[in-house]
């Protein structure tokens, strides 16, 4: 559950889930498979990095029962992941997409902030 003291901002969101920011407590919060899991800002990138580690090409590929599903657990979470190729693919749309936003954020800011110390 989503604390309802925080201060949050929609980053990303589809139809399989979404990315808020809380800028109370520096955080992300992923919501994806009916849960919420919060990420210090430096595990979230390292937690999208690792899902789009996986290889799910291999995964379709390998015939064995082990290949079916990936169980992650991320950093400094209480949360565990268990994926099915589908779950994969919805994941890394969402992070990615959280990614973009983020970046596009990023830029907007540099670039009001340039325009401003032309202005002055």
């Amino acid at each position: 559950m989503i604390c309802p003291l925080a201060n949050f901002e929609e980053i990303f969101q589809d139809d399989n889930g979404a990315v808020y920011q809380c800028s109370r407590k520096n955080c992300y919060w992923l919501e994806f498979q009916g849960s919420t899991t919060a990420f210090k800002v430096r595990d979230f990138f390292a937690f999208k990095k690792r899902i789009d580690s996986i290889d799910v090409a291999n995964m379709l590929n390998d015939s064995s029962r082990s290949s079916d599903f990936e169980i992650i657990m991320p950093f400094r979470t209480d949360s565990i992941f268990i994926l099915s190729v589908e779950d994969i693919l919805k994941l890394k749309d969402i992070l990615a997409g959280s990614k973009f936003m983020i970046q596009l954020n990023s830029e907007i800011k540099a670039c009001l902030h340039y325009s401003a110390v032309l202005a002055n």
